[in-house]
């Protein structure tokens, strides 16, 4: 679930929501990372405990509080964050961002798959812990299964217990590492910068558990694309609570495995739940699971949410998508939801182990990661920050994600090579759309609407040609006021002569900010012909039909037109006239020779098309008012009309 919290105000309830929505994927890293750090080891004792304990203090300190709380979340478009919400913020002085946009979005759509196969299968393997011959893999599938199913009907009723429950698994890992701590306090010597040093340069193992380490802080572009739903302020605070909570967690399972470090290293045990005390390890376990469910579920969410802006920002084809509740940016996609629940099945069966898995874990989200610094430097520059702090900036993140980086490629082929491939496919989709989209529209001509005036009044007025339609209305790209598509002209006055009472075109306009919602009508011909310029965020579906009946019908109260029926023995009654849209499309035109390369994208990305929805679905008209032409595509003279 994905609420929004009021105004963004810091609360108590500000901080339950935010718990619920924010923190579940970083907040469960302690599921997995000790063990995943432990079980690479060659040989734990006092120094390896200590700097791995050290490595992932300042990894989460340096990464995730300095790069992502401090700096990154500065970095809002109105509010919302993301690595697409970065984007939008530059593309208009750095159109050659896209490049780093589009593999941010899709390794963050990978790690969507992965994040929910690893975090449920761990907690549900300390059931092991109580019955060894536990069938983990089947539990784990049925979990994800009604997870799946669930989805449809969104997560407003159960939502409101994401924010208590995190609370109690908070509360739960403090409590856990303070019980380990009592005695051991020892361990806070690893605060200090130096054991970290030591863990790289003292063990031979170092850099590669660098993997190991990265898990702590994953979470953290999570944390970024969910800054619109609880503010600035409620993460900042929230994350103070839960940066001591899993701290305090870490450390107390790093003083368990001082004491134990041959069960430490047998394979099987994970130091999360052998810091459970044995008649609190059930409780532990559900606990853990529905900790690993909400964590799921926010992924699941962000990835809807993700393709939702890919599709706005013309990155995705379109697909349908749907609103489960009133709650304001809680999307369901049915496409993504099942191809999300088969990735994640397939992970499981062919990973088996949470273990296995962690080697395909954290790479394509250090991808992400990378992507975001690139952008966010971006944006600073545009922002008139000094070259020499983006510079420092720069030199830090860069050399630690790169090095995190280098780390995690070391387990491509233990796994990694899953989520790169995934990701890949993923960038792949994104930019073949862009791309042939571009290439499309490189073939679209922009006339000056003015030069038809006396034809479109013509037109009207000559009872000879029967009437089309009494309101006509065309979709039309073309930015400026009194341009217009040269197919439009061609479909009106060509094709088949349109006659009708009132003709529209219909212009929308993606913005790069997140919820705008506006419209101007122009008056082109009076009475005639009209222009309606609808101004939309890149995260507000563009339901045209609806939101154009809304200005009908305001236009109609300011006694602006008449849309009564021209039909006399309708009239008299008052009878409201026909709408009818027509849809151009431009198909490729084989006598028209692209390069080898352009002919490769075109043809995947009207195929690409032919998996997505039509237009007339897409902007919601009712299909019994559409018709639908199609023109080929060819070089055509261009006006002054600009596509965006």
């Amino acid at each position: 679930m994905k609420p929004s919290v009021s105004n963004h105000r810091s609360s108590f309830a500000g901080f339950l929501i935010t718990l619920g929505i924010v923190f579940g994927d970083i907040g469960t890293s302690p599921l997995y990372v000790i063990k995943a750090i432990v079980s690479g080891a060659s040989a734990v004792n006092e120094g390896f405990i200590l700097g791995g304990l050290s490595a992932i203090f300042w990894t989460i300190t340096l990464q995730t509080t300095i790069k992502y709380i401090v700096i990154t979340l500065r970095a809002d478009n109105k509010g919302e964050g993301g690595i697409f919400s970065l984007f939008a913020l530059v593309r208009k002085r750095a159109k050659w961002a896209y490049i780093l946009a589009l593999i941010g979005g899709a390794t963050l759509l990978a790690d969507g798959v992965i994040t929910p196969s690893l975090t449920i299968l761990s907690s549900v393997e300390g059931l092991q812990n109580l019955n060894p011959r536990t069938p983990v893999i089947p539990i784990a599938i049925i979990i994800l299964t009604g997870l799946f199913l669930f989805q449809r009907f969104g997560t407003k009723v159960i939502g409101k217990f994401f924010g208590p429950m995190m609370l109690i698994w908070f509360v739960m890992l403090a409590i856990l590492g303070i019980v380990q701590l009592t005695g051991n306090l020892h361990v806070f010597v690893a605060l200090s910068p130096a054991y970290a040093y030591r863990f790289l340069v003292d063990f031979p193992e170092g850099f590669a558990l660098l993997g190991a380490v990265f898990l702590a802080t994953t979470g953290a572009e999570a944390m970024y694309s969910d800054l619109g739903h609880c503010g600035l302020k409620n993460i900042r605070i929230s994350w103070i609570f839960v940066k001591t909570a899993l701290l305090l967690n870490y450390f107390g399972q790093g003083a368990w495995v001082l004491k134990n470090p041959t069960a430490a290293t047998d394979g099987w045990t994970n130091p999360f739940y052998a810091i459970m005390p044995g008649w609190f390890l059930p409780l532990g376990i559900v606990i853990a699971t529905a900790a690993a469910i909400i964590a799921s579920q926010a992924l699941i969410s962000g990835s809807y949410t993700l393709i939702s802006e890919a599709i706005s920002l013309n990155f995705w084809p379109r697909i349908r998508i749907k609103y489960p509740t009133s709650i304001k940016g809680q999307l369901y996609i049915s496409s993504i939801n099942w191809a999300l629940f088969i990735l994640c099945i397939f992970v499981i069966l062919f990973f088996q182990r949470s273990s296995n898995m962690e080697a395909a874990y954290g790479l394509s989200i250090t991808i992400t990661m990378l992507m975001t610094t690139a952008l966010l430097s971006v944006y600073l520059h545009q922002k008139k920050i000094s070259v020499i702090l983006i510079g420092m900036m720069l030199a830090v993140f860069i050399t630690i994600e790169t090095a995190f980086l280098l780390a995690n490629l070391q387990k491509f082929i233990h796994g990694g090579w899953f989520t790169i491939v995934l990701g890949g496919i993923l960038f792949g989709i994104m930019y073949i759309w862009r791309r042939g989209r571009k290439i499309k529209n490189n073939f679209t001509g922009f006339v000056n609407v003015e030069k038809y005036f006396d034809l479109f009044s013509a037109l009207h007025s000559d009872t000879s040609i029967p009437r089309y339609a009494t309101q006509l209305v065309f979709l039309t790209k073309a930015n400026r006021i009194h341009d217009i598509e040269m197919k439009i002209v061609y479909s009106i006055l060509n094709k088949q002569p349109k006659r009708a009472e009132v003709y529209w075109f219909l212009h929308v306009d993606i913005l790069d900010e997140p919820y705008v919602h506006e419209y101007k009508v122009t008056s082109l011909i009076p009475d005639l012909l009209f222009k309606v310029d609808f101004k939309l965020g890149f995260k507000v579906q563009p339901r045209i039909n609806l939101f154009f009946r809304q200005v009908v019908d305001e236009m109609v109260r300011n006694h602006e037109i008449d849309l009564t029926s021209p039909y006399n023995s309708l009239r008299q009654y008052k009878i409201t006239g026909d709408f009818k849209f027509v849809l151009i499309d431009r198909i490729q035109n084989y006598d028209f020779d692209f390069s080898p390369v352009d002919q490769f994208i075109m043809d995947q990305y009207f195929w690409l098309k032919r998996l997505g929805i039509a237009d007339l679905k897409f902007y919601g008209l009712d299909s019994s008012n559409v018709v639908e032409e199609t023109v080929p595509l060819q070089a055509e003279t261009h006006g002054a009309g600009e596509f965006r």
